[in-house]
């Protein structure tokens, strides 16, 4: 047993299994509504769906970039089948009895067993996301292998038992598309199975989501910050509908800090910006240059001009004409 027991938090509800009382954890009690690419999450739902007594529950990893609602996309499916939501969050430190059956010390000296979120999600017949999946390491992996085939069981060696999963336990994996992530082994990518990538969502469905989210936000302001990421997802940078979100928050909050002394719309919107996204932001056509440049560097071999020119340099022999270099192109927007 790696680790010491934590003091026992307050009481909650328990089962016993193979002789051993589990302390639950509670459920998700967030309500989020999914908003546009419905494809999605028919895809999702049908997953989870049984069709006959001798067919399984699929696992699926949702992929994309973070901050695109990955999360939220579960939990509006485990709420259109009424299941109750638990959700894991996976970190690099996780270790397999973080996923299964946590000791915890109790009164007396005693050590109570607590379920973990998935765990929970088995017992109960609730769905679980493993959030953020992919930066965890293969040993917590390792524990979850029977659990995600044919066995749908769970080990616990801290506790010494057996957990088996409910008929009706569902249970899908959201992966960030960056580099702070582990590699997953092939024998755990073969259980999480199918792949759903999310997508940007179209201008119409940004607004809707800004809206849902800052209802009392002003029009403008919402045009303003929609129009913003829709020029960034053509540019493939990838600034979420969480960071509209955030802006707007500050934006608004700034707005309204004095009464006597109101900051108008567009500079709290711009410093916002600043604040939130960094000042590279207010040039997206240049930071999408930067980042392509960056990107090219890696795989680009060095040249005899390489060893006397810098690579901004239009001097430089080996320089293309970038098509954003034109004289002409209008001034940025932001």
């Amino acid at each position: 047993m790696s680790g010491r027991p934590t003091r026992e938090p307050q009481a909650s509800q328990t089962r016993e299994i193979g002789g051993v009382t589990l302390h639950l954890s509670a459920p998700d009690s967030t309500d989020q509504n999914w908003i546009g690419q419905d494809a999605i999450l028919q895809q999702l739902l049908a997953c989870w769906l049984v069709v006959d007594p001798r067919d399984l529950p699929l696992s699926p990893r949702l992929t994309g970039p973070p901050g695109i609602g990955k999360t939220t996309l579960a939990m509006a499916a485990a709420r259109l089948r009424k299941q109750p939501l638990f959700i894991n969050q996976c970190t690099a430190d996780t270790r397999p009895e973080d996923l299964i059956v946590t000791p915890v010390l109790a009164e007396k000296g005693s050590i109570a067993y607590h379920a973990s979120p998935l765990v929970t999600a088995m017992i109960v017949g609730g769905v679980c996301v493993l959030d953020e999946g992919n930066r965890m390491n293969e040993k917590s992996w390792a524990s979850l292998a029977a659990l995600l085939d044919h066995r749908r069981y769970a080990e616990s060696i801290v506790a010494g038992i057996t957990i088996p999963a409910h008929p009706d336990f569902r249970v899908c994996v959201t992966m960030n598309e960056d580099e702070s992530t582990y590699e997953i082994p092939d024998y755990i990518l073969s259980r999480l199975q199918p792949t759903l990538g999310l997508g940007f969502p179209t201008r119409e469905d940004e607004m809707e989501i800004l809206k849902y989210h800052l209802p009392f936000a002003e029009t403008e302001l919402l045009a303003l910050t929609v129009e913003f990421l829709q020029q960034a997802h053509k540019l493939k940078l990838d600034f979420s509908p969480r960071d509209g979100i955030n802006l707007l928050r500050f934006a608004v909050k700034r707005m309204a800090q004095d009464a006597h002394h109101p900051i108008g719309r567009d500079s709290a919107w711009r410093e916002a910006l600043f604040c939130v996204l960094g000042e590279e932001a207010a040039d997206l056509e240049n930071l999408a240059r930067k980042r392509r440049r960056a990107m090219g560097s890696q795989h680009a071999p060095m040249g005899l001009g390489d060893l006397f020119f810098d690579p901004d340099d239009p001097l430089h022999p080996d320089a293309e004409i970038d098509p954003f270099d034109d004289e002409d192109d209008e001034d940025e927007l932001f």
